[in-house]
């Protein structure tokens, strides 16, 4: 017989869950066919408590992007991933079992993670292109990632777990802590979201005039701490040969970020700091320099913008097909493309640009 596996870190999860909520039994859903064995879901399961303050909302915690039974990787300081993510959602009257929708939505949070490898962190936030519960009208269309202020980070046998807390954001938000940070917009919004609990009927936090005037004024004053941005539509054509003159080298964006990245581009070249754009195939390395100009090594391009140059763009970039040429840096024009968003079965629901 084959010895008995040990659940030693799925015990402290419950250990730490149990020192909050005592002797509360959770809803718990756990997964019938592991992942590695050709399971549907890579989590294997999911503890939801009810709770009843700051408002009524489902508490709920993963088991599995840690190493919730014995220790396999070689790095004694971390378990797995090094997390656990957390979803507060607001409880609506009578319910008794949390929707089915955010069970799916953080098992869809364990295939990103268990296909590309990227891990969330504190501070980081992520587009869901469309509403994060399908097939509703809510105005919540991303996700940001804090700190669990209750369950923080734990030590196990297995190595350190932080719990993760997820939120739902609009899509003005999201670009507020593009922007700026993260963290900064949550803080500026916590008044209005006590125990960072998502509710899908909310509106935007930066109709609030005092959230918005502090956004503001965070941007303004320390820019943006997004130092990467994805762009599926990113290539990069260099200068080419013509007949009486040079052309000049072509950067293409998709229409959808054009916005996002003029204001990024604001927020950190004028503020002496870098910005990496991802494509498919390419990286576009923006860093502030004295004299406009850029060289090119394989797949990653090494863009400098002068101040003048990176404030003609910062204006210029809009989400509308065309190309925008730059008095001050007449070696490059940028051309913006539509952008294409499609729904889970590929099919195109919204075009921009």
């Amino acid at each position: 017989m084959s010895e008995e596996v040990k659940a030693t870190g799925w015990d402290a999860i419950d250990r730490t869950m149990e020192a909050i909520y005592g002797e509360q039994e959770p809803k718990h859903y756990g997964t019938l066919v592991s992942y590695v064995l050709g399971g549907p879901d890579p989590l294997d399961g999911i503890s939801a408590y009810k709770l009843e303050t700051p408002e009524s909302h489902w508490h709920m915690v993963t088991y599995g992007f840690s190493e919730i039974y014995e220790k396999e990787s070689d790095n004694p300081e971390v378990s797995g991933f090094g997390f656990e993510l957390t979803f507060r959602l607001k409880r609506k009257e009578g319910e008794e079992e949390p929707p089915a929708w955010a069970l799916n939505l953080l098992q869809n949070m364990g295939r990103y993670v268990f296909n590309s490898g990227n891990v969330f962190r504190n501070g980081d936030y992520m587009d869901a292109n469309g509403p994060i519960c399908l097939e509703s009208d809510t105005k919540l269309t991303a996700l940001a990632f804090m700190t669990d202020p209750e369950l923080g980070t734990i030590e196990t046998e297995n190595g350190q777990v932080q719990f993760l807390q997820m939120i739902g954001i609009t899509d003005d938000e999201l670009e507020a802590m593009q922007t700026w940070n993260t963290l900064g917009v949550l803080s500026a919004s916590a008044a209005y979201m006590p125990g960072s609990i998502t509710d899908l009927e909310r509106e935007s936090f930066l109709n609030y005039p005092d959230v918005s005037k502090k956004v503001d004024e965070g941007r303004e004053r320390e820019g943006s701490n997004t130092g990467f941005l994805f762009n599926d539509n990113l290539s990069w054509v260099p200068e080419k040969k013509g007949l009486f003159r040079k052309k000049p080298a072509m950067l293409t964006l998709g229409a959808k970020q054009t916005e996002t990245i003029s204001k990024v581009l604001r927020g950190r070249i004028l503020k002496g700091k870098g910005l990496t754009l991802a494509g498919p195939h390419i990286l576009v390395v923006i860093e502030p320099g004295e004299k406009s100009g850029y060289t090119i090594e394989k797949d990653k391009v090494q863009l400098i913008l002068d101040k003048q140059s990176a404030i003609e763009l910062n204006e210029k970039l809009i989400p509308k097909e065309g190309v925008i040429e730059l008095s001050s840096f007449e070696q490059m024009v940028v051309k913006i493309v539509k952008t294409h968003i499609k729904d889970n079965e590929g099919n195109v629901v919204q075009v921009i640009g």
